[in-house]
């Protein structure tokens, strides 16, 4: 077989045949068996003799450890691993709710059941408290409103960072509890 360009698979980079830079490997035959401390000749003649690559599968060991395999399998199979891996990992968004000092009773609450159903989703939500003009002198209701907050998520949700100022807001970000 000739000797295939490496390909970036996974983050890392397989040698094949000829590429193999090690002088003795630890060899795998094509069944899965451990044959030993080999020469890497004597790998690549055994892999040509029942038509397969011999490819490095862990250089970092000592020796590095190659196996007798289909380097076209080993590629369809790695990609196929990385794709399976990507479809299944869940993506967390940051959902962002803004209220005022001053916000109504009715727009509070649906403020907080919002936040339940992004929680419930699995996103995280910071909640930030704006203060325009001169409401930033009164710091004091707005610590005041972020404990109620607090208290009224604290059943479905935890603080992932503290509350603090930042300018003119007052900003926590929750995460499910």
């Amino acid at each position: 077989m000739r000797p295939i360009k490496p390909q970036p698979q996974a983050n890392n980079f397989f040698r094949i045949n000829e590429q193999i830079r090690a002088k003795e490997i630890r060899l795998i035959d094509h069944e899965g068996n451990m044959v030993g401390i080999v020469q890497v000749t004597e790998g690549i003649r055994m892999a040509r003799e029942v038509g397969l690559d011999l490819i490095e599968v862990s250089p970092n060991a000592n020796p590095p450890v190659c196996k007798i395999s289909n380097s076209g399998k080993m590629k369809y199979e790695l990609q196929k691993k990385a794709a399976d891996a990507k479809k299944k990992q869940k993506v967390v968004e940051l959902k962002e709710i803004k209220m005022t000092i001053n916000i109504g009773k009715g727009d509070y609450d649906t403020k907080i059941r919002h936040t339940k159903e992004f929680i419930a989703d699995g996103n995280k939500v910071k909640i930030s408290i704006r203060m325009r003009g001169r409401e930033i002198t009164h710091r004091d209701l707005a610590e005041k409103m972020m404990n109620d907050i607090l208290h009224d998520v604290e059943q479905f949700a935890k603080p992932e960072i503290n509350p603090k100022l930042e300018g003119m807001q007052m900003v926590v970000v929750l995460a499910k509890k």
